[in-house]
């Protein structure tokens, strides 16, 4: 059963935020992977990115505030949301807590910003927003 609106392609994911003035796009990774890996770059859009760690790094303990700190971000419960991590496990944790705080339309981006790991351990290959070709920064 699934407990949030749905899962999306990366590509879907930019053709919501490009048509739907209210869709965000929350990454919900660590500020490690921000600043380390990259964020998605939503400024052709005239969007940012929401960044809102779900777990913490190194403990990886899960972020007991998460669904506070989208409100405070100005986030409404009716809005379209778009949650992204490094390959969609995360993301869907999010969505999931989210719609049980009452968010109506939580999608999980699958395939994450990295996607998994292909033959030969590297991410960035077979899925994700990297794979996409979407915009994106780092650094």
């Amino acid at each position: 059963m699934t407990t949030y609106a749905g899962d999306v392609s990366p590509k879907d994911t930019w053709q919501r935020l490009a048509e739907d003035p209210r869709a965000v796009l929350i990454d919900v990774r660590t500020r490690a992977e921000w600043s380390y890996v990259g964020v998605p770059d939503l400024a052709t859009l005239g969007k940012e990115v929401v960044k809102l760690e779900w777990q913490t790094w190194p403990d990886g303990a899960v972020n007991p505030g998460f669904a506070d700190a989208v409100a405070q971000a100005g986030i409404d419960k009716d809005q379209p949301v778009l949650l992204l991590c490094r390959s969609g496990v995360r993301s869907k944790a999010a969505a999931e807590v989210l719609t049980g705080a009452g968010w109506q339309r939580c999608f999980n981006i699958l395939g994450g910003f990295e996607g998994p790991h292909d033959a030969t351990r590297h991410r960035g290959t077979v899925a994700g927003w990297k794979h996409d070709a979407l915009p994106w920064t780092q650094g």
